[in-house]
């Protein structure tokens, strides 16, 4: 009984200790002020930097940027002896597609496509419909090597989707999505010729390699399999998907490949006892570029998009490298990355976590932040507020301590509304963590919103709200110091 009440006194003290603030985490996180923040935002999300694309000239300007303010703090680069992680990237033309029903060769009207890849001349391939793509209609299909039309969900996203990923892991060699809706048809063809052409991604296309789908009429579904749209559809809704009799399809799809060079940047801060074990904090510091259309300021600057993120990454190292520098830790490192690519499909922080600087067994967590420098509508009129995505997600342990060093530090308002699993944004999937938690490395993503300059030349500084950003920063930063301090690192208990 004794042993027993010594245990209860033990972890009753303990959780008393944590309910304080820490004055050394109170001191350092009092170095993230607004004014440093608007400083480098200033220089980070200015015209200069030319919207900060991908493999552009402004991205590199970035780059230096921030490799240089790792170097003034004294940062480690770890990538042998550089800041700069080169992610080798490929870009592709515009496609040009030719597509037929059988042998009735489709109008450009009819279909759009949506991915990338080329294939060697005309490829003549069975057709196999498949309902929506569920498990239990691909049970009863033999998809392996065949073309596949699927009854395309409205406003159905291309990234993550797991009706494409399982077709995919099935074998389909390629992917159609027949959509009902006209109005659907012409939203995916206009966001198609807005991207059509300079999509980037990690590995080469290769002849037959083709990734995406193509996306084609409720008409042109009817011409695959000499019936119509709503017949197909009914065969779906009445379970008898493997009773539509195969079709063939022939295609072609050309376009020319070439290399786009890009770098991830890293600075590295070596712990104490527990160096061996690191702590990620991310944020993506490219954007979208200079748009192409419209009259008047074209530069979309990314202010918040992630010019917000970026700038409290640097904080952050900053305010650690002032605590090390005076013999306050951390116990574990830390691992300060800005990446490329995330507004091209993630590629930065996907290129890391197969090529990681540091073992992933040995990573404990990753803090993204994407977008902190704002409010959404919803919360126009809100005490200070901040999304927070996937912390509960991996580690029950992590959104516990996330919770509690809110409530001790912070106390921001925590909104939860993208966490949930069948939100239809899936925000969980789209931004760096997601890399990360891919990994089973437990992760926590701070985010504002989608607000009206979203992905807009509007999105710019003099819009940002610095309080907002310096206190969610400081957040970040109470987050990171209680994880790289501990005794223990973050137990995974869920998948």
């Amino acid at each position: 009984m004794k042993r027993i009440i010594t245990l209860i006194h033990a972890l009753f003290l303990c959780s008393i200790s944590f309910a304080q603030q820490n004055p050394d985490a109170v001191k350092y996180a009092a170095t993230i002020t607004q004014d440093d923040l608007k400083e480098n935002l200033s220089i980070i999300a200015s015209d200069a930097m030319e919207g900060r694309e991908t493999g552009k000239r402004g991205q590199k300007m970035a780059a230096a940027f921030i490799a240089a303010y790792f170097e003034d703090l004294g940062l480690k680069g770890p990538v042998s002896g550089s800041y700069y992680q080169p992610v080798p990237l490929f870009t592709t033309s515009a496609p040009v597609v030719s597509l037929k029903a059988g042998t009735t060769e489709l109008t450009a009207d009819e279909f759009i496509f949506l991915g990338s890849g080329q294939t060697a001349g005309e490829m003549t391939l069975p057709l196999v419909f498949a309902g929506k793509g569920s498990d239990a209609e691909l049970e009863k299909l033999d998809v392996n090597g065949k073309a596949v039309l699927v009854l395309w969900e409205a406003n159905a996203s291309l990234r993550n989707n797991p009706v494409l990923t399982n077709l995919r892991k099935k074998g389909a060699k390629i992917i159609f999505g027949a959509v009902e809706k006209k109005e659907e048809f012409t939203r995916l063809s206009s966001m198609a010729r807005r991207f059509m052409g300079g999509g980037l991604s990690l590995e080469k296309p290769e002849s037959g390699n083709i990734s995406g789908a193509i996306v084609v009429t409720a008409e042109a579904a009817g011409k695959f399999f000499n019936t119509t749209y709503d017949k197909l559809n009914k065969a779906a809704a009445d379970k008898k998907v493997s009773k539509v009799k195969p079709a063939s399809v022939a295609y072609s799809i050309a376009q020319t490949v070439s290399e786009v060079r890009s770098e991830n940047i890293l600075g590295f801060l070596e712990g104490t006892d527990k160096k061996d074990e690191v702590v990620v904090v991310t944020a993506h510091y490219d954007h979208i570029g200079i748009s192409t259309r419209g009259e008047g300021d074209k530069i979309n600057n990314g202010a918040d998009d992630d010019g917000s993120g970026t700038v409290g990454v640097l904080a952050i190292a900053k305010a650690f490298v002032q605590a090390k520098k005076e013999g306050k830790g951390p116990r574990r490192s830390i691992l300060f990355m800005t990446v490329t690519g995330e507004e091209k499909g993630l590629l930065g922080s996907a290129y890391y976590s197969e090529h990681p600087i540091f073992p992933l067994d040995k990573t404990v967590v990753d803090l993204n932040i994407d977008m902190i420098g704002r409010r959404d509508p919803a919360h126009k009129d809100s005490a200070p507020y901040v999304y927070v995505i996937g912390s509960d997600r991996l580690s029950s342990e992590l959104h516990t301590l996330s919770e509690a060093t809110n409530k001790t530090y912070s106390n921001l308002a925590f909104d939860y509304l993208y966490n949930a699993e069948d939100h239809p944004d899936r925000i969980y999937y789209r931004s760096d963590h997601w890399n990360f938690a891919k990994k089973n490395i437990p992760i926590i993503f701070y985010f504002d919103g989608v607000h009206e300059d979203y992905h807009r030349p509007s999105d710019e500084v003099d819009k940002i709200e610095f309080d907002l950003l310096a206190l969610r920063t400081k957040n970040v930063f109470h987050v990171a110091w209680e994880i790289a301090n501990r005794e223990n690192r973050l137990v995974v208990d869920k998948k």
